[in-house]
């Protein structure tokens, strides 16, 4: 089977690797749809981020959707021909974090396309993939695979939001509109915030976020006295969801947050400068975001329910053999939101492929 593989930094192949058969209580999954993610672009830009570099080949990708082939022995929860949301995180369940329900924080997580650990965890971007059976999430017929593979990124904003606790009737500002700045507007409208901000230098990626729920998208690169208004009176904004990982938007975002509002912190970066005065001043509460684990299933369910529709966030699609052409694209925030690689050739392999 084909594989979309990083040897090196932008050194992105299209490989050979072996097939594999479902043991007990596993599953055999045709890859259909993957989604292109902000971790994906740093292994394919710079062979790694902050301390995670490459040391080895390893096969991209945790964004996935797929139809079940085949099934091994106990397996209840599917079956062949149903479309399914994969998810990509594999926490042990025995170390004192799964224990404690902190399973994103597993000690010895096993998460595709991660180098993290070594050998690294090989990535789902491949036409075939044996998964857990917990692992797969069934969506209804009229789901389409592009949809599904929604699931992962998804589950990653509803978890930045379950960070900030109730959001009925509150105010939110979200600072970097990419594809999980966009998604966690989706979340938080759900979740009963009263009004949204959203905030980029991209104006495409803005257009995005007003199409999802945001009630006002500001260019802080060419409105930067915008924001003022905001920080009048001490703040505005009961929770800031910060996912640009950027100093700049980190630091106006603080100012427009009010007395005892809670930064989310989800977008990732470099050392950044923390106005220690102001968040003693204000009270204010930082709280990080990683990852995911019951969200998952939430995520899933709410897009197969049709509670949420985040088919405007998709921009391209290209198939397996055109992925390093889809890299440069998904780099390309001014040209794309959501790139997913189409990994099946026809639809009667995928069904739940909607019509052009």
């Amino acid at each position: 089977m084909k594989t979309v593989t990083i040897h090196a930094a932008g050194d992105l192949r299209i490989d050979d690797h072996r097939e594999e058969t479902p043991g007990e209580k596993q599953v055999e999954i045709a890859v259909a749809a993957g989604g292109i993610c902000g971790s994906d672009l740093h292994y394919y830009r710079h062979g790694g981020f902050g301390v995670v570099r490459l040391r080895e080949p390893m096969i991209l990708g945790h964004e996935v959707s797929g139809v079940v082939q085949t099934v091994g022995s106990g397996v209840s929860a599917v079956r062949a021909g149903d479309l399914v949301a994969i998810n990509p995180s594999r926490p042990c369940g025995d170390c004192d974090y799964c224990q404690r329900g902190l399973q994103n924080h597993c000690r010895n997580m096993l998460f595709y396309g991660s180098a993290m650990r070594f050998p690294h965890v090989q990535g789902a971007f491949r036409e075939r993939l044996i998964v857990e059976e917990s692992q797969c999430f069934a969506l209804p017929a009229g789901t389409s695979i592009h949809e599904a593979a929604f699931a992962e990124p998804f589950a990653v904003a509803l978890h930045a939001v379950s960070q900030a606790g109730p959001l009925i009737a509150r105010r939110a500002l979200v600072t970097g509109c990419g594809p999980i700045g966009a998604l966690v507007i989706v979340a938080a409208r759900f979740h009963g915030a009263m009004e949204i901000v959203a905030t980029d230098v991209v104006d495409e990626a803005l257009e995005k976020a007003i199409r999802v729920g945001a009630d006002r998208a500001i260019n802080v690169a060419r409105e930067p006295e915008a924001m003022a208004e905001y920080a009048a009176g001490k703040g505005s904004f009961d929770v800031m969801f910060e996912a640009s990982g950027n100093e700049a938007a980190l630091r106006s975002g603080l100012d427009a947050l009010r007395p005892r509002g809670i930064l989310v912190q989800l977008g990732l970066g470099g050392e950044v400068t923390i106005p220690q005065n102001l968040i003693v001043a204000k009270e204010l509460n930082i709280r990080g975001s990683f990852r995911f684990h019951e969200e998952f299933a939430l995520a899933a369910a709410l897009i197969g329910q049709r509670r949420v529709d985040l088919r405007p966030l998709l921009t391209h699609t290209l198939p397996l053999s055109d992925a390093k052409e889809a890299f440069d694209l998904a780099g390309d925030r001014k040209r794309a939101m959501k790139v997913q690689l189409l990994f099946g050739g026809d639809r009667e392999a995928f069904p739940h492929r909607p019509d052009a």
